[in-house]
């Protein structure tokens, strides 16, 4: 599978990847602050940024729609070298309607609420009226055409959000008298049930019609990849307690029916579990399907922390990711962003060695924590034990009583014996199968050699099979035409005389690694 996207520039194609950042909600609502934070930005090093488009600012009057802050956007963002990827905030935010222009929020009439069980309205724009849905869709649609006339060969704007985590809060459903007809009509409690799960699929079916209205509008008028977000189902909350019927992946069977022009459902990660949420979304169609995939992953939001480099690593080596994007980044500490900035450094460089490699090269993504600390790995018979670094006994931090800083990074393989490993705070060895499964576990001293006493009788039990040895680990950086270059060779005490290859904590590194095999 590729690791890229392909976008049209100037008539040719292009593959690129989102090494991406979402500015806060309220980052681009004047001229001034888009001028000061997308220079910002790519000083950060992001070749893309996930920006707001408000309903309320491009049609504060019904029927008269300004463009001043979405032109500026995209001119600063052509000045800087930035992609921009435009986040439709029209009929929903993080399932509230308070993007909504001031003459649709007064005018409830015409524009009904959700109402909850209990006849509670919602600030929450009903999906079930034509009214709402014309409205949001004709502005959308008019962004749509004048992006369009801005940017007619994508060269900046490279891929489109609709709506922003659309979801039901309080009640798992709509009760509004408009969505209780249509409930009625499909007889939807005959055939699927009264619980909240059963009310929850109903209002995900409704969402995800309503969005390919705007979806298909916008495959009319300025065709782009096209997604929705979608916020967790987290914490063992229930529908109605957490944004309900969003594009969430227990519901992507449905989304995918109900919204067949939207390319990806994407997740917005906020919670512990990072790599448990990012599977989920990463979906791989069934093998008489032709082994394609179902639902590309694509992060537009994450929580922005120190954390946030290592994720971003595993997510294009584990899931050949589509783009990685921290939340509210223009808003970080330096301490938060400096993670940011070096893991895409790496990323760049690998991806420019993956451009002109085959596509198909074998990758995995590591992620180490506190509780997580180690993954096993078998390539062919090549079996590489990947650890957290604070897993080697000699480095202090390890059992200061602090919480280990996640580690993880993206493993590739170049050929048979050749790997390259990118990123900060992990540990590798490469061992045979065979060498692996007579390897006797050691408590080790902090000088990395076994403790005394521990070395067991069935441990000097006579060896079968060969062995793999490091043949060279060094040090690289990888040029823009994907050629490395040669920094220094780790040997001796920064292999632990030929034991493994790592990266300590705190750094960010390539390694190129190459085995032998002996006996």
């Amino acid at each position: 599978m590729s690791l890229f996207v392909t976008f049209s520039v100037n008539a040719q194609t292009k593959d690129f990847v989102i090494l991406g950042g979402e500015l806060s909600n309220s980052a681009a609502t004047s001229v001034s602050d888009i001028d000061e934070v997308l220079p910002r930005m790519k000083a950060l090093g992001l070749n893309t940024l996930l920006v707001p488009v408000y309903w309320e600012f491009l049609e504060p009057v019904e029927g008269q729609l300004d463009f001043t802050l979405v032109d500026r956007i995209i001119d600063v963002a052509r000045q800087q070298g930035l992609k921009i990827v435009p986040l439709w905030f029209g009929a929903w935010k993080n399932s509230m309607s308070c993007y909504a222009p001031a003459w649709f929020k007064r005018d409830v009439k015409r524009f009904p609420r959700a109402v909850t069980a209990e006849g509670k309205p919602l600030e929450i724009a009903s999906c079930f009226s034509d009214n709402v849905l014309q409205a949001d869709l004709k502005a959308f649609s008019a962004l749509m055409q004048h992006i369009a006339e801005k940017d007619p060969q994508r060269e900046v704007v490279i891929m489109m959000q609709i709506e922003n985590e659309i979801g039901m809060l309080e009640s798992a459903r709509d009760h509004s008298p408009l969505a209780e007809k249509a409930y009625k009509e499909e007889r939807w409690a005959e055939r699927y049930g009264t619980d909240d799960y059963a009310d929850e699929k109903f209002m995900a079916l409704h969402y995800a019609r309503y969005v390919e209205h705007l979806a298909k509008a916008a495959r009319g008028i300025h065709d782009m990849p096209l997604y929705v977000n979608a916020a967790m189902n987290s914490r063992g909350r229930k529908p109605g307690e957490y944004p309900s019927a969003g594009p969430l992946a227990h519901l992507a069977d449905i989304w995918k029916a109900g919204a067949p022009s939207i390319d990806i459902l994407a997740p917005d990660i906020y919670d512990t579990g990072f790599k448990s949420w990012a599977s989920q979304y990463a979906m791989p169609l069934r093998p008489q399907d032709g082994g394609k995939i179902k639902n590309r992953l694509f992060i537009p939001e994450s929580r922005c922390c120190e954390n946030s480099g290592v994720r971003a690593l595993y997510a294009f080596g584990e899931h050949q990711a589509l783009g990685f994007s921290p939340f509210a980044i223009d808003q970080a500490s330096p301490k938060e962003t400096e993670s940011v900035t070096q893991a895409y450094n790496l990323l760049r460089q690998v991806f420019s060695k993956l451009y002109t490699l085959n596509s198909k090269l074998n990758t995995w993504g590591l992620l180490f924590d506190q509780d997580d600390k180690e993954r096993v790995i078998d390539d062919e018979g090549v079996v590489m034990t990947c650890r957290h670094y604070f897993t080697l006994p000699w480095d202090a931090r390890a059992t200061d009583g602090s919480t280990w800083p996640e580690g993880g990074a993206m493993l590739i393989r170049l050929g048979k014996y050749d790997y390259l490993l990118a990123g900060s705070g992990v540990v590798v060895d490469f061992k045979t199968r065979t060498e692996k499964q007579q390897e006797q576990k050691k408590q080790l001293g902090e000088d990395g050699f076994a403790e005394a006493g521990t070395t067991s009788q069935s441990s000097l039990s006579k060896f079968n099979g060969s062995r793999l040895g490091l043949l060279s680990v060094d040090e690289v950086t990888i040029d823009h035409q994907g050629q490395m270059q040669y920094l220094r060779r780790h040997n001796g005490d920064q292999s632990h005389q030929g034991r493994h290859a790592r990266i300590s904590v705190g750094d960010w590194k390539i390694l190129h690694i190459q085995l032998y095999e002996y006996k």
